[in-house]
């Protein structure tokens, strides 16, 4: 009994480390993408309402189906108020690349103001939700703007830049207006559209919409108006933003959001290093192990 008690521990013992070393290969291997949503929960994310405290997802108005982040109202009572939401990664990034595919479906909440129809937007560098105030509607930050076409031949571009309590640098100057338009087409109905984000701290900030490079801008920082209801504390006019939160949007229209990942760009650009990624772009040298 002893011996065949030594050879299963001993061929336990081996299986064990076989599959120590896949998962270690399997983390070593990886491109790097972080799934942000893990398909079942709001786990990991944090809601912020007008109106309403950190943390109250007044109505359910973001949940969890079919794999999906969804934007639903049907469970709203009455004017809609402003209650303009936001859903929150719990964790911070400066150097990214971000992807996600939306798509806009039902009809906009009644009562909700009119260009917010087939409306929405991923925020990017905002404050922390935590640090908003109760009455306060928008977040500091800067918005990847989501559109779709309400009339048929008319333009309405998506991946357009909007910035509440920010500005940014356009075309060698910081620009006044609210929002910039993309390059982007004009997509109409139900279609998912691919958007992705990818931004190098206080410096580079690019627009790509299925594919196509659509808007580019620098430096981004506080500044401007459009957000009301802020701490005066967090709005340091002028004060570049090299990192911060991301956050899904809801305006009153419903919408949906699928296959939402992020990619680290910040990290060991050194291909002696243990840690050395090809994807890095921003180099960290502290975090360089050898």
């Amino acid at each position: 009994m002893k011996i065949k008690q030594l050879k299963f521990n001993l061929f336990q013992g081996l299986f064990l480390i076989l599959i120590g070393c896949t998962v270690t290969y399997a983390q070593q291997s990886n491109d790097g993408w972080e799934t942000m949503f893990n398909g079942t929960d709001l786990s990991g994310w944090t809601t912020k309402v007008h109106h309403y405290e950190v943390g109250n997802n007044y109505a359910d108005t973001f949940r969890v189906e079919d794999n999906m982040v969804k934007v639903r109202y049907d469970k709203y009572e009455g004017e809609f108020n402003n209650r303009y939401s936001h859903l929150y990664y719990d964790k911070p990034f400066s150097d990214f690349h971000l992807t996600m595919q939306y798509r806009f479906v039902g009809e906009l909440y009644k009562g909700a103001p009119d260009y917010t129809i087939l409306n929405s937007g991923v925020m990017f560098h905002s404050q922390d939700p935590r640090t908003m105030l109760k009455e306060q509607d928008w977040p500091i930050s800067v918005e990847m703007q989501f559109l779709a076409g309400v009339e048929e031949g008319v333009e309405r571009p998506t991946g357009n830049m909007c910035s509440p309590g920010t500005d940014v640098v356009y075309e060698g100057k910081i620009d006044p207006r609210h929002c910039i338009k993309s390059t982007s087409d004009t997509y109409y109905g139900d279609q998912w559209v691919t958007a992705e984000l990818i931004v190098y701290h206080d410096s580079l900030v690019k627009h790509i919409i299925n594919g196509k490079t659509v808007l580019e801008y620098l430096k981004p920082q506080i500044g401007g108006g459009v957000a009301t209801g802020y701490d005066p504390k967090m709005k340091q006019d002028g004060k570049p933003l090299k990192e911060g939160f991301i956050a899904l949007q809801s305006e009153g229209q419903p919408i949906d959001f699928k296959n939402i990942k992020i990619r680290n760009l910040k990290g060991c650009t050194d291909p002696k290093a243990l840690n050395y990624k090809e994807y890095y772009q921003i180099t960290d040298k502290e975090s360089c192990s050898y």
